[in-house]
């Protein structure tokens, strides 16, 4: 919906030249002066709207007040009249990315020509290379149609950024509207686990410069990495200073935890190259493995004493361009790791459907790197172009665990008898699942210890147990009794939502249009999702009569724990005549409406782990059969077995 303009702003007075919260009344705000001629007098209010060349001071923290993080200067003093939206996490991924340069040439939203032509093509509609989509997509009516600017906020409603929109892309009335135009900063990023490591492009091509690596001073100009917004013909000497890394930089990018392969691989490549190492973990949208950005970081820091000691670690805001491995993922990753400064880009397995090219750039002529170079083909070793890629990638070739040498090497050189393939992800998320030791040669003990911290074992992990079906399936029945057999046995700490109780806290005030029950049953995923985040057991027993709604929540918890959809088939019929409430009976007569079963539809899922229906079953054994689903899994340890 459209807003007068970001939270942060509403009701604002112009009191100083500085905004703040005043904690005594919620939603409002004052601005006090700190520098003369600056939004009116310097001891007065004014009208609420900065002159036109005025500066926009920065935000200090006083007493009673909620301190402001300061706004860039020259903040457009038309921003408390234009409409605001709120980015979800990997639109505010993009917006970092593009306010950072990191996805150079673009200086915001692509257009629609732009985006068609890189979706067809991978290229700009001016013809040059780009690998993915970069688009901003809102609901219809969040921009009125004559508004030309759209304030983009954080998700604590703080303005961000200004959209300056130059193009509207819209399928249909009521479809979602497709933003076009260029971004410009308002203020810079602050929150967020590891800030202090999330260098910008700028800081760290300035800290590979600064510290360099190899034994000259000095690279020479095909070591650095082009600036994309350069012509293919621009001399070394137009390539900023800064782009310029004092020997080769090997970037790593990854979503996923790395282990004594991946490292091994790492230390071999940088040593043959006399290449600097950048870890990247990518921290928008779910790590593999651990979920979570956070944990994927510590994983990440935690394998550092097993590289060079000059290895830089970046988190970056790299949203999933496709598959781990893919050609979009690849060159997407490859524009970032040469926006941050990287000459080449680590990536562990062959390209598909990706034609090679010469690799460039080229390694720096240092003493003993010819030599390198073939040792590192005698390996399997390559480095190689790929068009659409600013950077050349670096492939390790096949490597194997040596049962010899208890090391990890290249499978050139181990005896086939004496190798050793490492965990698949299905098998180290069983060990995990199961709470059995990491292997020491797959994996450091640091790196399995944040593993088993971010995917702890089932019978520790948060888990929230969602019972859906018609009113009067006997959904609250089995869903309290499961609660209470739970607390009989002290395995594991329960709350319980019932649908009923939730409708009379946490959603009283939502009828039961469809746009409220979805909203009702957000609010239960939101409360068991943070339930399951500390380990707990949320058994939660609403209708939730929509699929989209219901994997709505499936997804949220996923990021924090455990779902299980338990569907209670119990038939209309059955439900009908049990009718405790009268409800049906109601509805059979018009006087309740939109009622589920009878003039509102109920979507019967496809997705649920355990189905029962307690029109056939006791209430014993329905009891028992989610018993058993969870001692099956290992969210509860069987009766005998527990601790």
């Amino acid at each position: 919906m459209a807003r007068g303009g970001p939270s942060c702003l509403r009701k604002s007075s112009i009191v100083d030249g500085r905004i703040v919260r005043d904690t005594r009344e919620r939603d409002k705000w004052r601005v006090t002066n700190t520098s003369p001629g600056c939004c009116g007098s310097p001891s007065g209010e004014s009208s609420g709207e900065c002159r036109a060349g005025s500066t926009w001071p920065r935000l200090v923290e006083t007493p009673l007040e909620t301190e402001m993080t300061a706004l860039a200067a020259g903040l457009p003093a038309g921003l408390t009249g234009w409409p605001s939206f709120a980015p979800n996490d990997l639109q505010l991924a993009d917006l970092e990315l593009l306010l950072s340069g990191a996805l150079k040439p673009l200086t915001g939203f692509m257009s629609d020509a732009d985006a068609t032509s890189v979706a067809r093509h991978g290229c700009l509609a001016d013809g040059r290379p780009f690998p993915c989509p970069v688009t901003l997509v809102v609901p219809a009516g969040v921009v009125p149609p004559d508004a030309s600017m759209l304030v983009l906020e954080d998700p604590e409603s703080a303005p961000l950024a200004v959209l300056e929109i130059t193009e509207r892309t819209q399928a249909g009335p009521g479809e979602p509207v497709r933003l076009a135009g260029p971004v410009r900063a308002l203020r810079e990023p602050e929150h967020g686990p590891f800030r202090r490591l999330r260098l910008s492009p700028a800081q760290t091509r300035a800290e590979l410069g600064a510290t360099g690596h190899g034994p000259s001073d000095t690279a020479p100009a095909n070591a650095a990495p082009r600036d994309p917004t350069l012509p293919d013909t621009a001399p070394p000497d137009m390539v900023p200073a800064e782009t310029a890394p004092r020997g080769p930089v090997l970037a790593c990018l990854t979503r996923t935890p790395l282990h004594r392969r991946e490292l091994g691989q790492l230390r071999h490549l940088a040593g043959g190259m006399h290449a600097r190492l950048l870890l990247m973990p990518l921290v928008a949208g779910p790590a593999d493995l651990v979920a979570r950005p956070a944990a994927l970081v510590r994983a990440v820091l935690a394998c550092l004493p097993q590289l060079p000691a000059d290895t830089l670690v970046v988190p970056v805001p790299l949203a999933p361009r496709g598959q781990a491995g893919t050609r979009a993922e690849i060159l997407a990753r490859a524009l970032v790791a040469a926006s941050y400064g990287a000459t080449h880009l680590f990536v562990p397995e062959p390209v598909p459907g990706g034609p090679a090219t010469p690799a460039l750039p080229a390694l720096p002529t240092l003493p003993a790197t010819d030599a390198a170079i073939r040792d590192m083909a005698s390996t399997g070793a390559t480095i190689t172009g790929l068009a659409g890629s600013p950077v050349s990638l670096v492939m390790p070739g096949e490597w194997a665990f040596d049962l010899a040498a208890e090391v990890w090497r290249p499978t050139a050189r181990i005896g086939p008898a004496a190798q050793r393939s490492g965990l698949s992800p299905a098998d180290l998320t069983g060990l995990l699942e199961r709470g059995e030791e990491i292997p020491d040669w797959f994996t450091p003990a640091p790196v399995a210890h944040e593993l088993r911290a971010a995917l702890p074992a089932r019978r520790d992990r948060g888990l929230v147990l969602f019972f859906t079906g018609l009113s009067g399936a006997g959904k609250s029945t089995v869903a309290r009794d499961v609660a209470d057999a739970l607390a009989e046995r002290g395995d594991r700490a329960v709350s319980l939502l019932d649908g009923d109780q939730v409708r009379r806290l946490l959603s009283a005030g939502l009828t039961f249009s469809r746009a409220d029950r979805d909203l009702n049953i957000a609010r239960i995923g939101f409360v068991a999702a943070e339930i399951a985040r500390h380990g707990g057991v949320a058994i939660c027993a609403p209708i939730a009569p929509y699929a989209a709604a219901r994997a709505q929540v499936r997804e949220m918890v996923r990021q924090t724990g455990d779902f299980l959809l338990v569907y209670v088939s119990t038939p209309l019929e059955a439900c009908e005549a049990r009718d405790r409430k009268g409800l049906y009976a109601k509805a059979r007569t018009g006087a309740i409406t939109g009622f589920t079963g009878i003039s509102d539809p109920y979507e019967e899922p496809d997705d649920a782990d355990l189905v029962i229906d307690t029109s056939v079953l006791t209430r014993q054994d329905a009891v028992t059969k989610v018993l058993d689903l969870l001692a099956a899994g290992g969210w509860l340890p069987r009766e005998g077995a527990r601790r």
